[in-house]
């Protein structure tokens, strides 16, 4: 369990100074719990004793501890390929890579669409449904793909979408981001520069962040209206995209039909185009037609 998961977990029980606290840490996590525990309850306003209450009802020990646990979350969020191998290489179960890479991307899947709460996977749906915000999205090396998938089909679905190039030209397109626009960003782990300078820039722009991240989160979350972060880590040297595919398609599906009868008239004229381009074999058409 995440230390996030873990705090958050008793939240009801907290006092008023303990939920103060948590919004510190939260607010800036993991950088917030890092410092000395005199650091933490001078930032937050409250006492050191309010801190080793709060984290002794959450489950740790001490302040050492907790901080254990955060560097060694740290250390997860930096892992490049080598290390996230490592880690899995010790314990690897003594099956098939086809049962036991499927069965942890599963429940990956299963885990990532549990902890989404409803109400914000609806209101994420009300402000890509409305006519008047613009959406741009950008990602990063690897999410780039998954990127450009989501744009294709929000492109489909409907008008005023575009993808951020993956190259130093997006500046210009930022030119034209105002306020109530929407930016989707997607950053995994290790949580790239450019995308959070995206992000940064957009916000001052007034623009809505919407972030697909992981488990640990990208920093962008702190400029985020909405956050989504999905399980990614598999038994391989790179983590599996497969959650956040899944949670994307969701969101496309729910667009799409929220939309449809403009849907279906971008459609039949899209269709029309991919007609006249030929850009798709009919059947029983021969190679020479």
């Amino acid at each position: 369990m995440r230390v996030t998961d873990r705090l958050t977990a008793h939240r009801d029980k907290m006092t008023p100074s303990e939920r103060q606290l948590l919004g510190v840490l939260l607010d800036d996590y993991p950088m917030a719990g890092l410092g000395s525990i005199t650091e933490l309850a001078g930032t937050a306003s409250v006492s050191t004793t309010t801190v080793a209450r709060m984290l002794q009802k959450t489950g740790f020990d001490g302040y050492p501890q907790f901080q254990a646990a955060l560097r060694g979350e740290v250390k997860e969020m930096i892992s490049g390929p080598e290390a996230k191998r490592d880690l899995w290489q010790n314990d690897l179960p003594e099956e098939h890579i086809l049962n036991r890479y499927s069965q942890q991307t599963l429940a990956n899947q299963k885990r990532t669409i549990d902890e989404v709460d409803p109400t914000e996977f609806d209101s994420l749906c009300n402000l890509l449904c409305d006519p008047n915000r613009r959406i741009f999205i950008t990602g990063g090396r690897i999410t780039g793909t998954l990127a450009q998938y989501l744009y294709l089909h929000l492109q489909m679905i409907r008008p005023d979408v575009r993808l951020l190039p993956f190259a130093a030209s997006w500046t210009h397109d930022l030119l034209d981001v105002r306020k109530d626009d929407v930016l989707i960003a997607l950053d995994v782990r290790r949580y790239e520069n450019s995308t959070l300078l995206i992000g940064q820039l957009c916000h001052e722009r007034e623009a809505e962040i919407v972030l697909f991240t992981d488990q640990w989160r990208s920093p962008i979350h702190r400029l985020a209206k909405h956050t989504f972060a999905a399980r990614i880590a598999v038994p391989s040297a790179w983590d599996s995209m497969a959650a956040l595919l899944t949670l994307m398609e969701c969101i496309i599906a729910e667009v799409q039909e929220r939309l449809w009868d403009s849907v279906k008239e971008r459609t039949d004229e899209l269709e029309q185009a991919f007609d006249r381009t030929k850009l798709f074999r009919k059947f029983g058409q021969s190679s020479g037609s």
